[in-house]
């Protein structure tokens, strides 16, 4: 037990050493990015984006991270011959092994359970903040148990849109209610349609009832009937889909829920079912990189070839990276099944790696 304590808090301090320098060098580089693309921001300004953005820059490439700390453990392990004393104490490679993947894997869970969270509200935060800077403004949709909502705007004021359902490309609104506001807050029509098509330009309204809400007016007995009616809109569809905002802006203790009202909002929530798998296949994938690391690391640095051993690691989990990464968009777009496209990836890699590792020691 003490053997694995020990491993374990060397592991540990690797990678939070690692981490540590990758926060450093990532936001150091991120400054100076931001300070060339918003040289008119206050300092303070820009400090605050980078810091927004630094979460979201280490939690991508924590894999990375993780093979690189094992490489650094196992090769130093190897060098001290720390690694000998075990197999000659009777412990197989297998068992001093335990240590470094439980710690990978609590790094995997603290990282969705936790950091995760984290994440999506800086990443959330970061979007808006630079949204404002540029002048492209805040996200014109939500979703919410009542349905579909969205805002347009004018310098004549603007209009509040509910739907029950829409269609999953969102051109179409079902049961909309149009409601509109002068620059001052004040109501002046309410619109209520059957279904809204989103055209170039405008909203066509079918089967519409107009009522005026301006004050001293009496609403029901003004009403205007129309099977057709269009109404002036400065949405176009690809800026509706884009403000349902990324998969990774949403904590993933919300993802089920938001699931759910997507669902029942009558769009397709397969691209955030793909990424909420793929979280929960995390520590899973972490723990087959640390397998991956030293499968190729373990051996005595006496019969050589170390450096290539320690690039053929870290090149192969790379590789094992962009599998995954290459599943998910598969998933995303249909290809192959969700369950498949998230775990299939991390159960091979973890088989791939056991399986290289029993070679290298036993074979």
């Amino acid at each position: 037990m003490i053997l694995h304590f020990y491993f374990a808090r060397r592991f540990l301090w690797t990678f939070l050493s690692i981490f540590f320098v990758f926060v450093v060098l990532l936001g150091l580089i991120d400054l100076v990015d931001e300070l060339q693309d918003f040289p008119d921001l206050a300092f303070g300004d820009v400090l605050e984006i980078v810091l927004l953005k630094l979460p979201k820059a280490n939690y991508e490439i924590l894999p990375l991270i993780v093979i690189l700390a094992a490489v650094a453990l196992f090769v130093r392990l190897a060098r001290s011959s720390e690694l000998v004393v075990v197999r000659a104490a009777g412990r197989s490679a297998l068992a001093s092994l335990f240590a470094p993947l439980c710690v990978a894997a609590m790094i995997g869970i603290l990282s969705v359970t936790m950091f995760n969270p984290i994440v999506a509200a800086s990443s959330k935060r970061y979007n808006d903040l630079v949204n404002t800077y540029v002048g492209f403004g805040s996200n014109v949709l939500a979703i919410s148990v009542e349905g579909l909502w969205l805002r347009q705007g004018t310098s004549e004021g603007q209009t509040v849109i509910h739907a029950a359902r829409a269609s999953s490309d969102v051109s179409v609104l079902f049961d909309a209610t149009f409601v509109s506001f002068s620059p001052e807050g004040e109501p002046l029509t309410r619109i209520a349609a059957r279904s809204a098509t989103l055209a170039d330009g405008e909203w066509q309204l079918a089967d519409a009832k107009q009522w005026n809400l301006r004050r001293g007016r009496n609403p029901e007995s003004e009403a205007i009937v129309s099977e057709a009616m269009a109404i002036p809109s400065s949405l176009t569809q690809a800026r509706i889909v884009e403000s349902f905002g990324k998969p990774e802006y949403i904590p993933i203790w919300d993802l089920p829920r938001f699931i759910s009202q997507l669902e029942q909002a009558g769009f397709s929530a397969r691209r955030y079912e793909m990424w909420f798998q793929m979280e929960l296949a995390r520590p899973l994938f972490l723990t087959a990189l640390v397998l991956v690391a030293a499968a190729f690391t373990m051996r005595h640095t006496r019969l050589g070839h170390t450096g290539v051993a320690v690039l053929t690691a870290v090149m192969l989990g790379f590789s094992l990276h962009y599998v995954r990464n290459f599943a998910q968009i598969l998933g995303e777009n249909g290809q192959i099944p969700i369950l498949l496209a998230a775990w299939a990836p991390p159960v091979a890699s973890l088989l791939l790696a056991l399986g290289i590792l029993l070679h290298m020691e036993d074979g």
